[in-house]
């Protein structure tokens, strides 16, 4: 997101999240505990989130009152439940920090089964291979919804990270970029991903592939915005780390490399003034509301609780000087492509691995015209890698908390497939609308639709808006 940069929260609760959710993608969601945990990255603090599943008795999940609450019979599973979906990561967009991927943690935790998946096919097999709608036998049916009402689906452990400098990620010891922890420190897209791929062999592959013996030991990025940029970043340069990602409304340019400075700690003068005025103007929460307002086509879809957890956030004493740097810093560096360019359009085409991208149709700065683009030019790629795009009507800039449902259904599927062509997964469960789905989030009605290649070409006008980004 383009809001507001947050600073360390000093009164951000270390207490568990307990969060019940259901959705709508055929499915009660299971329950959820999202723990808050800490980090050493290079002697700084990093704050981090795991969104467990819960599990219970038939009717533990259903066992809830209006506040939340889990019904005392509910138990964490054991982490090692977790080894047969993978893990996913969540990368957040700009000036939030991981409770923005709250409401998106429960729908991704339950995941899908591999037997919900095949049983799934089987159908499609039968339907193709006879006009009649009885050669699906009586059996298959019964056994499939059974699955799915018993809620028998492949737990996966979810993750959420704060960028150094953002959220609860800080350098001990803050001083406005003076402290000895801060100097020489710059706030760039490299050392967040620097952070990441260190999260990811420290923390992910530990937990998650520890008895599995799984000699792959790959996870699925899901990033939101910059977190988006990230994840193409993430995948060029590790792609033995990488099984999928997921781009949601990414931005396609990040760092501005503004001159008279190389954005390493501490500031100069007229940096650290500028940085000063501008922070203290964008973290207004007049001016949050104004961004959330812009960012989201719903606006019942945040509210003053989210507009305060932003501003509380940036109550630290490192903020200013590393907003400071975020603005002077250089864009990422990417891999070079064998003509010796490099960007990221360019490290789209040479992505390895399966991509997805879910696109808000209303978000006023990753436009349609930009995910267009992008879709192009995974569409250049002469690997087998498989790329779909899905738009979603009267949703913003932020799909993780303003379509979680949707999200959530679809890049569950996706995540939990081995062969994600469109030939052989179908990205939601309702197959009479194959073409596009309605779901309905608490604050307005999301229409969900797969774009096609052909259907992907760029008007003259697009072409101008994506060249310009």
């Amino acid at each position: 997101m383009f809001i507001c940069f947050p600073v360390l929260n000093l009164f951000l609760p270390l207490l568990l999240h307990l969060f019940i959710v259901y959705g709508k993608c055929g499915e009660a969601l299971a329950a959820v505990r999202i723990q808050s945990k800490s980090w050493d990255f290079k002697g700084h603090h990093i704050g981090y989130e795991e969104a467990v599943l819960l599990n219970s008795d038939d009717n533990a999940l259903h066992d809830d009152d209006d506040n939340g609450t889990i019904n005392s019979h509910a138990s964490i599973r054991n982490d090692d439940d977790f080894a047969s979906n993978g893990p996913v990561l969540l990368l957040n967009g700009f000036g939030v920090g991981s409770f923005h991927q709250h409401r998106l943690f429960p729908h991704l935790a339950r995941g899908v089964t591999p037997a919900v998946q095949e049983l799934e096919g089987s159908f499609k097999d039968k339907d193709s291979s006879s006009s009649s709608s009885s050669s699906s036998s009586g059996t298959d049916i019964i056994i499939y919804q059974q699955l799915v009402t018993a809620g028998l689906t492949g737990e996966r452990k979810v993750y959420g990270i704060d960028y150094l400098g953002q959220g609860r990620s800080w350098p001990r010891d803050c001083n406005d970029g003076n402290s000895d922890s801060e100097k020489g420190l710059i706030y760039s897209i490299d050392t967040w991903a620097d952070q990441i791929i260190a999260f990811i062999e420290e923390i992910i592959l530990n937990n998650d592939f520890k008895n599995s013996g799984d000699e792959s030991k790959k996870i699925h990025l899901i990033g939101n915005s910059v977190g988006g940029h990230l994840s193409v970043l993430l995948a060029s340069k590790r792609p033995d780390l990488i099984e999928s990602i997921c781009l949601l409304n990414a931005t396609p340019v990040w760092g501005l490399n503004l001159f008279g400075w190389s954005g390493h700690l501490p500031p100069p003068l007229i940096p650290r003034i500028i940085g000063r005025y501008l922070f203290d103007r964008i973290r207004d929460l007049g001016t949050i509301e104004k961004y959330l307002d812009a960012a989201y086509a719903n606006r019942g879809a945040f509210d003053d609780t989210l507009i305060q957890q932003i501003r509380d956030c940036t109550e630290g004493k490192g903020g200013h000087a590393a907003f400071a740097s975020i603005l002077y810093a250089p864009p990422a560096t990417f891999p070079l492509a064998p003509d010796g360019s490099q960007g990221f359009y360019k490290n789209l085409e040479m992505l390895k691995c399966d991509v997805m991208l879910i696109f808000g149709k209303e978000d006023p700065w990753c436009t349609p015209a930009i995910a267009k683009k992008m879709f192009q030019s995974l569409s250049s790629r002469g690997s087998s890698a498989v790329h779909r795009y899905v738009e979603l009507d009267n949703v913003g800039h932020c799909p993780n908390h303003e379509s979680p449902t949707a999200v959530g259904c679809i890049a569950n599927r996706w995540m939990a497939s081995k062969d994600r062509s469109q030939q052989q997964l179908s990205l939601w469960n309702d197959q009479n609308t194959r073409d596009k789905w309605i779901v309905d989030e608490p604050w307005g009605t999301v229409v969900a639709k797969e774009v096609n290649v052909q259907d992907a070409s760029l008007t003259r006008m697009e072409k101008i808006i994506a060249s310009l980004v």
